[in-house]
């Protein structure tokens, strides 16, 4: 039986929609954010030593990162949900499963450390550490992504998904960083907007979101 180690709001989130995408039997090992400092609780460490999810349990191998657990499931259905090697489609799979980690969330995850830097900073520093985050937000973050973005409009303007005219497991792999770009309140374009609206009408998506509990980024 697969075990997912789930972090609640997450990007575990992702591999109970692959799971459910796929039709395989899993059971769901939840933990729960420390409030104040929002990360991974240490019971996480005795699963992995990194400490952090995504991480499944397969038997008696533990698979972590994403990536490479959608690659583990994919396999073990047959290259379900992955287009036919050799093709376009395909050369498109592998380029946005890296994308997704590689290239879209470093520019999140700047976003979300500057964005609380002051409120965590002593009182006296709060007026320097406002104005230097901002500074980093408005001259780097900000512009990034908003370069992003515009890439997702384009790629996404002629074909329904991102490897072309069927869903794959490279679209789950994008959902978490398009979900949370929508989230932090950037805004989206019409085409990215619509193509959220479009996953996250499958069947399998909400039977993920029952199986995770509450999802800050649905």
């Amino acid at each position: 039986m697969i075990t997912v180690h789930h972090l609640e709001n997450s990007r575990s989130q992702r591999v109970l929609w692959l799971l459910e995408e796929l039709g395989l039997p899993y059971r769901v090992q939840r933990y729960d954010r420390d409030p104040r400092t929002m990360r991974a609780p240490p019971e996480l460490l005795a699963v992995h030593p990194l400490g952090k999810a995504p991480v499944i349990t397969d038997g008696g191998t533990v698979i972590a990162e994403t990536g490479a657990i959608v690659t583990h499931l994919t396999a073990k259905e047959g290259g379900r949900l992955e287009p036919a090697p050799g093709t376009e489609a395909h050369r498109r799979y592998t380029y946005w499963l890296h994308y997704a980690e590689g290239s879209a969330m470093p520019p999140l995850l700047l976003k979300l450390i500057f964005s609380r830097l002051e409120p965590g900073s002593p009182r006296l520093l709060r007026p320097l550490v406002r104005r230097i985050a901002g500074q980093v937000l408005q001259g780097f973050v900000d512009p990034d992504l908003r370069r992003h973005a515009a890439y997702w409009e384009t790629e996404l303007a002629d074909r329904p998904y991102f490897c072309g005219a069927d869903f794959t497991a490279a679209d789950i792999m994008m959902s978490f960083p398009l979900e949370a770009f929508a989230a932090r309140g950037t805004g989206t374009g019409p085409t990215v907007a619509a193509w959220l609206a479009r996953v996250h009408a499958r069947p399998a998506y909400g039977r993920a979101l029952a199986a995770g509990g509450p999802y800050a980024y649905a």
